[in-house]
């Protein structure tokens, strides 16, 4: 079934969109749940060999064409493998051992501001004028409002969490406009699968350098349930919905989804492991969708129907 002909209506694109919210929100959930079972990079290694494996193999069946033949295809696979599933996979499932998992989806909220930061700073046909910079020191204001250094002390865990965390940001964003200038004819799903499985094969490395052992995974129930939502739903499932999502309404309005994840996350949180997000965690949210709204207002103002809610009248 092509996802595409199914998200068309506007029901239905809202359907995925709280649909892709709901997955990805919760693997925040099910990472800091698997975390007690699995070392954190063999976790997420394991978790996108698999899911890598499964998008490819759609890839085969949906698309015609897998196999990179360019030299800026297989490029393409290096980056998003490199910065997009191996860096912020690797970072975030760390960061989860010192953070709650509602915290880290918080953080990471601050994804669409830094793309659209470095997108200005990397890209030609991108600006960064004073609304944008205003945008950007907003939302990491935000970062540093729930990191709260002066009250958790700079040597604590919890601030060492919420450092990873936003480096895993940062290497997210900064591998989705890398990827800007490299995107092909190449289909996506073959490259997110690729992708997946370069970036598997990197956090192994990581793995291994860092002493984590296959030995060392508690295999029960809990542990199982974590890694195949993980892998299957949060992974295979939630990706195609983003790739038909994107292709309806596009890069700006699907960034979005980015600021249900943390609602999400956070019930998730409470329902299921008996956290409650903080307040600084709800400042900083709302100084991150301050400046995500600051940085892509025009694009924001054209969906709504507004000429520019930022022009002087």
């Amino acid at each position: 079934m092509n996802l595409r002909n199914v998200i068309s209506t506007p029901e239905s694109i809202v359907a995925a969109f709280v649909l892709l919210a709901t997955l990805w929100g919760s693997s925040f959930v099910a990472i800091e749940a698997g975390l007690h079972y699995f070392p954190p990079l063999l976790f997420a290694g394991v978790r996108y060999a698999i899911a890598g494996a499964i998008v490819l193999g759609f890839a085969a069946v949906t698309s015609g064409r897998t196999l990179p033949r360019r030299r800026d295809e297989w490029l393409g696979i290096a980056v998003a493998g490199a910065f997009v599933i191996a860096a912020y996979h690797g970072l975030l499932y760390v960061a989860e051992l010192h953070v709650t998992g509602a915290v880290a989806a918080v953080i990471v909220s601050l994804s669409p501001v830094l793309t659209a930061t470095f997108a200005a700073l990397v890209l030609p046909n991108e600006r960064l004028g004073p609304v944008e910079i205003g945008g950007f020191a907003l939302g990491i204001l935000g970062v540093v409002v729930i990191a709260d250094p002066l009250g958790a002390g700079t040597g604590s865990a919890a601030l060492f969490g919420v450092g990873l965390a936003f480096a895993g940001a940062v290497s997210f964003s900064l591998g989705a406009v890398l990827l800007r200038p490299l995107r092909t004819d190449f289909p996506i799903a073959a490259l997110q699968g690729w992708a997946m499985v370069a970036g598997a094969g990197a956090l192994f490395v990581g793995a291994a350098a860092l002493g984590e052992s296959p030995a060392a995974i508690v295999w029960n129930v809990t542990s199982v349930a974590s890694l195949s939502y993980l892998t299957l739903l949060s992974g295979v499932v939630a990706f195609l919905i983003y790739f038909a999502l994107l292709d309806e309404v596009g890069p700006t309005q699907l960034h979005l989804v980015g600021y249900a994840e943390p609602v999400v996350a956070a019930v998730g949180s409470w329902a299921l492991l008996g956290s409650l997000i903080e307040a600084e965690a709800l400042v900083g949210f709302v100084a991150i969708l301050a400046g995500f709204a600051m940085l892509e207002r025009h694009e924001i103002a054209a969906y709504v129907g507004v000429e520019n809610p930022f022009r002087a009248h």
